[in-house]
C-alpha cells in the first residue's frame, strides 16, 4: 500500500478539533515502526513542542536498545509526543499518524523492520485519549479508510526514553541511506497531504 496516496477524510475529526483554550501542553505515545521516522514526521506538525524517541509497553528494566532489539521486552520503539492542544488536537495527531507516519495495517513490522518491537500501537495517556483513539480507529474501519485490516493496538505502558544516540535522529543524519529511503518520503507526505499541519 502507498501511503503517500492516502488521505484521511478531515470529516473523520471535525467533531474534535483544537480546543479554544489558555496554552497548556499535552503528551501524545504513540508506536509504528521505528522511531527515528516517527520523531521526524511530528517534528515537523504544527503545534507540536518536542518529540522525544524511546520504548513503551515494557518495564524500565529492559528500556534499552540492546533489550529491546531481542523483540523478548513487550516495548515497542514508540515517541512522546508533546503538543499544545490549542493548536494540534490529539485527533489530528492520531491523522498524522494513520496517514503518513506509518503503515497501520502492517502487523508486527514496518517496512524493512520486523518484529513486535516495531507494532503499531497506541499509547494513551489519559481515558479521553483512550476514548478519541478507540472511536478513531472505529470510524476508519467503517468507512473502509484502508484496504487491508487495521493492525494498530490501543495499550497501556509507560514511556522511557531512548538513548541520546537515538534523538533527532533524522535530522542529524538526513543523508543515511535508510533515512533517505524509508523516512524523508514520510515528511514530503505531510508536507504534500497536509500542507495546514506541516512546519518546515
Amino acid at each position: 500500500m502507498k501511503l503517500a496516496h492516502l488521505l484521511i477524510p478531515t470529516a473523520l475529526i471535525a467533531t474534535a478539533g483544537p480546543a479554544a483554550a489558555a496554552p497548556r501542553t499535552e503528551t501524545a505515545v504513540l508506536a509504528g515502526g521505528c522511531f527515528w521516522g516517527m520523531e521526524s514526521v511530528f517534528e515537523h506538525v504544527k503545534g507540536v513542542t518536542d518529540v522525544v524517541s524511546g520504548f513503551a509497553g515494557g518495564d524500565a528494566r529492559t528500556a534499552n536498545y540492546d533489550a529491546v532489539s531481542t523483540e523478548r521486552t513487550g516495548h515497542a520503539e514508540a515517541v512522546r509526543i508533546t503538543y499544545d492542544p490549542a493548536k494540534v488536537s490529539y485527533a489530528q495527531l492520531l491523522q498524522v499518524y494513520f496517514a503518513v507516519a506509518h503503515d497501520p495495517t502492517q502487523v508486527n513490522r514496518q517496512g524493512p523492520d520486523v518484529g513486535p518491537s516495531y507494532r503499531s500501537a497506541i499509547f494513551p495517556r489519559t481515558p479521553a485519549q483512550a476514548q478519541v483513539a478507540k472511536e478513531f480507529i472505529a470510524k476508519l474501519q467503517a468507512r473502509h479508510v484502508f484496504k487491508a485490516p487495521l493492525a494498530t493496538r490501543i495499550e497501556s505502558g509507560s514511556f522511557y526514553p531512548a538513548e541520546a544516540y537515538h534523538q533527532d535522529y533524522a535530522r542529524r543524519h538526513p543523508w543515511e541511506p535508510y533515512i533517505m529511503i524509508n523516512d524523508r518520503p514520510k515528511v514530503a507526505a505531510l508536507k504534500r497531504q497536509y500542507p495546514s499541519f506541516f512546519r518546515g
